[in-house]
């Protein structure tokens, strides 16, 4: 149930396209709905302005598939991450045709709000090639939600002069997103260039004295560069839903 299901809902309560008994029906999976092995919460999008996301990593593929035939009668657009081939495989006969698997990012998209129009922009930049299925998910994340996202790929600090070549677009981004492995260095370089919000966000990619991560992380989070936000390692999601979150700020002070 998201704001406009619940207002269209009481609209035809109060035109009396719907009686009381079918309103009640629509509702009773409210605040929540409780599957025994997970509760889906109906009610989030209500709250914080997005649905409730499938983090697929540990679930079964069973487990996966009534959480999202649970969303999806809800009226719920809908977002797994790291999905495996796999696991999109087994499921994919059970999916309505308007799903959309990425392959690269792991993830699994049901969008209800595909002719939205979307706002501002969030610029998802990469390090490196390996980089990029978590700058994916970030991306896919974002737009989900209702943002628009450009990508510049590669453009670590190995070869500056990429990141030179684009930061003139770069720059009329409302929000920036810096995905990094190895080192992690890029997100100070970018944070010392741009006047927007920033968030670093470390991957695993990267040799033995990586720590899967560790170094680029602290690396981000010991950054000299002022306005730099640093999320968790390869959390493509976290990046999306944070940077969607500050871009629709901008779009609401133009309105104003």
């Amino acid at each position: 149930m998201n704001p406009q299901n619940l207002k269209k809902l009481l609209e035809d309560l109060h035109k009396q396209k719907l009686t009381p008994q079918q309103a009640l029906k629509k509702l009773k999976t409210l605040p929540y709905e409780n599957l025994e092995f997970a509760k889906v919460d109906h009610h989030r999008d209500l709250r914080s302005g997005m649905p409730e996301v499938i983090y697929c990593q540990g679930k079964t593929v069973a487990q996966i598939k009534k959480i999202i035939q649970s969303m999806n009668r809800a009226g719920h657009s809908i977002l797994a991450t790291k999905l495996s081939k796999d696991s999109f495989r087994k499921l994919k006969p059970s999916l309505p045709k308007t799903a959309s698997y990425n392959e690269m990012a792991q993830t699994l998209v049901i969008d209800k709000n595909k002719s939205r129009k979307k706002k501002g922009l969030i610029s998802i930049i990469t390090a490196g090639t390996s980089d990029i299925p978590i700058a994916e998910e970030a991306s896919i994340t974002a737009e989900l939600l209702g943002s628009q996202t450009e990508t510049h790929f590669d453009v670590g600090v190995a070869g500056i002069h990429r990141l030179f070549n684009n930061l003139e677009q770069i720059r009329k981004a409302r929000v920036v997103i810096v995905v990094a492995g190895m080192e992690g260095a890029l997100a100070s370089v970018v944070g010392g260039l741009v006047d927007k919000p920033l968030i670093a966000v470390p991957t695993s990619i990267g040799y033995g004295t990586s720590f899967g991560g560790v170094s680029a992380l602290l690396t981000m989070l010991n950054s000299c560069s002022p306005g730099i936000a640093v999320v968790n390692i390869d959390n493509g999601f976290g990046a999306g839903s944070m940077a969607h979150r500050i871009n629709i700020l901008g779009d609401q002070i133009e309105t104003e």
